[in-house]
């Protein structure tokens, strides 16, 4: 049951993250948000980041084998970058449709699901 938890937590966790880090990028559309500067995005990333801490920490140490659960630190941080692949590729289909995705990206993603097979193979 802790690696659903972690892995529910992560997914959580790196939805805000991709707000934070990418979600910027289309503020200037929205009304209030067209005159903003630099430091009054950079606050509102950083109020974004505060709630993917509120996930990723909590998901770490109860997934964590050293505190009880099921992942060395080495599988949380490979499931924590396949999740971040795909909670980007999803943000991005979903909000910047401009971008397209080629098949070389197709393939890189590909390789990190094959890093994931690889961590967890003993």
């Amino acid at each position: 049951m802790k690696g659903y938890i972690t892995i529910g937590l992560l997914i959580l966790s790196n939805v805000f993250m991709t707000l934070a880090w990418y979600g910027h990028l289309k503020f200037k559309e929205l009304k209030w948000f067209e005159n903003a500067g630099l430091i009054t995005v950079v606050l509102i990333s950083w109020g974004l980041a505060l709630f993917e801490y509120c996930f990723q920490v909590p998901a770490n140490k109860i997934g964590y084998e050293g505190n009880g659960g099921p992942f060395s630190l080495l599988q949380l941080k490979v499931i924590q970058e396949v999740i971040t692949l795909i909670i980007f590729v999803i943000f991005s289909m979903l909000f910047f449709k401009n971008e397209s995705l080629r098949w070389n990206h197709f393939i890189g993603m590909c390789f990190l699901v094959l890093a994931v097979y690889f961590i967890f193979k003993k």
